[in-house]
């Protein structure tokens, strides 16, 4: 039986909490975007975001050995 291996990709991108919710960091905020946003939405973005419900599924099946 072959081992069952996890997406690298996906484990770069997404991390798993405590309590088993997956989180992962927003986007677009790379070399020079900061000048285009204020601060407020600089400030959510920097925060983890929490994976949408249809979705979880499909990051769980990415990363079989992480939970």
């Amino acid at each position: 039986m072959p081992k069952v291996k996890t997406n690298k990709t996906a484990a770069k991108r997404f991390r798993f909490t405590g309590t088993g919710k997956i989180m992962y960091e927003s986007s677009h905020l790379n070399h020079l975007n900061y000048h285009k946003r204020r601060g407020g939405r600089l400030r959510r973005m920097n925060q983890d975001t929490q994976v949408c419900g249809g979705e979880v599924a499909k990051v769980r099946r990415l990363l079989p050995n992480s939970f």
